[in-house]
């Protein structure tokens, strides 16, 4: 459930300042893989590990995004549904018959998905640097500079200019890793990706910010 707010961080430009040669480069392989990448799909591997390094949760599905702020996340397991059109957030839980519904500003509030509206600055946000090279990926590490977050370290592994993983290790000790394979960069999506409808009589928790009162 957590993966589609912390890989959003990935689709943002990167102009960082790096504090040594290594650091700079992570940065620089980071922006060239970045650059014009307006939407990605793919098929992702999902895992989840305490701080004792037991896996405590599996999770395998497709994800589509688009900026600014849209995404669809369908996973097979556990079959759950998440899609925002930038502006709401449907959660899905197809197994207990709930669509809850929230805005997608405070949803992301206080995650690395925030930096997809554009509203933050990403060098000041984060440290960038060298994640070093491991299973033929190179590495970069993004650090939040502030400290009320709720993970501590993001890092983002690129081969060939393509992203390939990411690991985000959060202030539980828990990681959270990501695999990305058929990787589609800029596909044309249809315009029904990013919307959702509640399905006649599934419990509906919360409303649209775009609602009437």
């Amino acid at each position: 459930m957590r993966a589609w707010i912390l890989w959003l961080a990935a689709l943002l430009p990167l102009a960082a300042g790096a504090d040594s040669a290594a650091d700079l480069a992570a940065a620089r392989r980071l922006e060239s893989a970045l650059d014009g990448l307006a939407g990605f799909r793919a098929a992702f591997r999902q895992s989840v590990t305490d701080a004792r390094g037991q896996v405590i949760e599996r999770a395998e599905g497709t994800v589509a995004l688009a900026r600014p702020g849209r995404f669809r996340w369908d996973y097979r397991v556990p079959e759950q549904l998440i899609v925002s059109d930038g502006v709401t957030v449907w959660f899905h839980d197809i197994g207990l018959d709930q669509v809850t519904i929230r805005s997608a500003a405070d949803t992301l509030q206080g995650t690395p998905a925030m930096l997809l509206s554009g509203d933050s600055d990403l060098r000041a946000e984060f440290s960038i640097g060298d994640g070093g090279s491991e299973d033929g990926l190179a590495w970069s590490r993004l650090t939040p500079r502030s400290g009320e977050g709720d993970f501590r370290e993001l890092r983002i592994g690129i081969a060939s200019g393509e992203l390939r993983r990411m690991t985000l290790l959060d202030r539980l000790g828990q990681t959270t890793r990501l695999e990305f394979d058929r990787i589609e960069r800029n596909p044309r999506f249809d315009n029904s990706t990013f919307s959702f409808t509640p399905p006649p009589g599934v419990d509906v928790v919360g409303r649209s910010p775009t609602a009437p009162p």
